[in-house]
């Protein structure tokens, strides 16, 4: 049990921690109900939830999921498109998109081709809705990755 000061009280029972409250014209709040005895604080409920709004609004928000678009070598235009139209409902959605073209074999002998077919694709899909690049275009050990999210 902890006052509104601050200071810790113990644990006490739940009429005696209500008892308390109403002597200083406060309410018993329970914290957090995970942990046996549950933890309360004694203070008023309006100020409450005033600091837990205050809270969340310091708190990043997460923009949802990373969901991921492989593009291969050969990949068409077509399906450059294609895959565009499907990352264009994910960053619609508020996820964030991870793009990787995976290099095998011989194929690792032509990185600029790979990064051009990365561009390509999010040419197409600027022209669809504006991007943010989150991670720039990297090589990694497999190929080529980039994150991108809405705008």
């Amino acid at each position: 049990m902890i006052d509104k000061t601050g200071k810790q009280l113990g644990i006490l029972a739940i009429e005696k921690a209500l008892q308390i409250a109403r002597e200083r014209n406060l309410d018993l709040i329970q914290v957090t109900e995970k942990v046996m005895p549950p933890v309360c604080k004694i203070m008023d409920y309006g100020k409450y939830l005033y600091q837990e709004k205050k809270k969340e609004k310091l708190t990043p928000k997460s923009s949802g999921e990373l969901k991921g678009i492989r593009l291969g070598f050969g990949i068409s235009q077509h399906d450059l498109e294609v895959r565009a139209k499907l990352a264009e409902k994910f960053l619609k959605k508020g996820h964030k998109v991870r793009v990787e073209l995976i290099l095998r074999g011989r194929q690792k002998a032509l990185p600029d081709f790979a990064r051009e077919k990365i561009n390509q694709f999010l040419r197409i899909l600027e022209g669809i809705l504006p991007i943010k690049i989150e991670r720039g275009l990297k090589r990694e050990s497999r190929g080529f990755i980039v994150i991108i999210s809405k705008q």
